[in-house]
């Protein structure tokens, strides 16, 4: 098992297929963000930042800024809902910012967008188990083949992290076996 000092083996392609997923995991959730905030544009440059990252953009100081921007916009969020959804967003600009460390702390880099989408939904549903159940489901079944190899190399995910952090050790384990 890796250490936290250890050091990953991270290529471009597969940092890339990572930031995708996130972005494709945090674009569910935007409606749910957009709906009380129509005006706050701010998760949605995170995640279109993403995805322009992932289909071969540059990593720049505009992609963290937006990374921060949406963070911003989750702290500012009233309904619980669509700040989880501003938190995917943040977390899909921020993959494309994982470190190659062994790290447990890296893993929420990998599932953070996934894990707090997840949570959005289930909070926009009213805590419908169903919906849950189906989110984390469509979030392994559209998981690129390097997330669960770059998963491989880090420990587990944390503990802690209130249901957020439940969410996102359920995806870890799943994606792992």
């Amino acid at each position: 098992m890796p250490t936290d000092s250890d050091q990953i083996e991270l290529s471009e392609h597969e940092l890339r297929e990572i930031a995708g997923y996130a972005a494709e995991c945090a674009r569910r959730t935007l409606a749910i963000f957009e709906q009380s905030l129509p005006a706050d544009s701010r998760p949605r440059d995170a995640v279109d930042a993403a995805q322009a990252f992932a289909v071969g953009g540059r990593r720049t100081a505009a992609l963290r800024q937006d990374a921060w921007a949406a963070y911003r916009a989750a702290r500012e969020a009233v309904p619980p809902a669509a700040a989880d959804a501003a938190r995917a967003a943040s977390h899909a600009a921020a993959a494309a910012y994982l470190h190659p460390k062994a790290s447990a702390h890296q893993v929420k880099h990998i599932l953070g967008a996934a894990a707090h989408a997840s949570r959005a939904e289930e909070l926009a549903s009213g805590a419908d188990p169903c919906v849950t159940a189906g989110t984390l489901d469509w979030a392994c079944r559209h998981a690129p083949p390097a997330v669960g190899v770059v998963l491989g190399r880090l420990p587990p995910a944390p503990s802690g992290g209130g249901r957020v952090g439940e969410l996102l050790r359920v995806l870890d384990a799943a994606l792992r076996a």
